[in-house]
């Protein structure tokens, strides 16, 4: 490994682990951004995906309290049937598709949280919705690790706390991209090198997350959301950018 890929692996970490600590999901949106530059899609989505479940771990423990399974039922068993089509979408995508889908979805998320409240809200219980948000997380967790993406963006519209909201995203997160990660090692995807890159990413990863861990606790819900904007917005315009230019 030269001195450049290793920087570009260890930033990738680095924001990776970060917006894992502070919001409960995005370190496939943050980390493969830096990642496809330096190895294929084939071996960077295994890496993130180790990744976002090594650094979940943390963040499920502190939102422990708030989960609540019946809850957390409705996105996670539809999600389950969602992870083998992923993985078979995951051998037929290349580099720059997936930065493209990368950087378009860090942009939806900004202009989303950005105009949120001007959209609906809904109080009322709704299974369906729900079940299907979860089925399309599943999809797109294997794909890319992006299981986060649209529940994400659903369950802000529920009025939930960001203790509440974490308490299904985080979980989900972990169940849908662990399994993935499992399927994966048994379809043989972690070889010695792709094993290296992980020990490579795992401590700055881990060091990352606590630093978001520590910063999602200081932040209100407003000043939470406003920063996952402003994040979101600047780092999916500049992927796309370098995707297409």
């Amino acid at each position: 490994m030269t001195v450049d890929f290793i920087a570009v692996l260890v930033a990738g970490a680095a924001m990776g682990g970060f917006i894992n600590g502070l919001a409960g999901f995005g370190t496939a949106l943050f980390a493969l951004g830096w990642w496809l530059q330096i190895m294929p899609p084939q071996q960077a989505v295994p890496v993130v995906l180790l990744m976002s479940v090594a650094s979940g771990i943390q963040g499920c423990w502190i939102v422990r309290h708030a989960i609540r399974w019946r809850r957390l039922a409705m996105f996670l068993v539809p999600a389950l049937f969602g992870i083998p089509l992923g993985l078979s979408v995951l051998d037929l995508i290349d580099a720059d598709q997936l930065k493209l889908v990368i950087g378009g979805f860090m942009l939806l998320y900004g202009l989303f949280f950005a105009f949120r409240r001007t959209l609906p809200r809904y109080e009322r219980p709704t299974p369906v919705i729900d079940g299907g948000i979860g089925f399309v997380g599943g999809i797109l967790g294997a794909t890319a690790g992006l299981s986060g993406a649209l529940p994400t963006m659903w369950i802000s519209l529920r009025g939930w706390t960001k203790e509440a909201s974490r308490g299904v995203l985080q979980p989900y997160n972990m169940a849908v991209l662990g399994l993935s990660v499992s399927l994966l090692a048994m379809d043989g995807a972690y070889d010695r090198q792709t094993l290296l890159l992980c020990g490579g990413a795992l401590v700055p990863t881990l060091l990352a997350a606590q630093v978001g861990i520590l910063t999602f606790r200081r932040l209100g819900d407003a000043t939470f959301r406003r920063l996952l904007i402003v994040l979101m917005l600047v780092s999916g315009g500049a992927l796309l950018v370098r995707s297409l230019f």
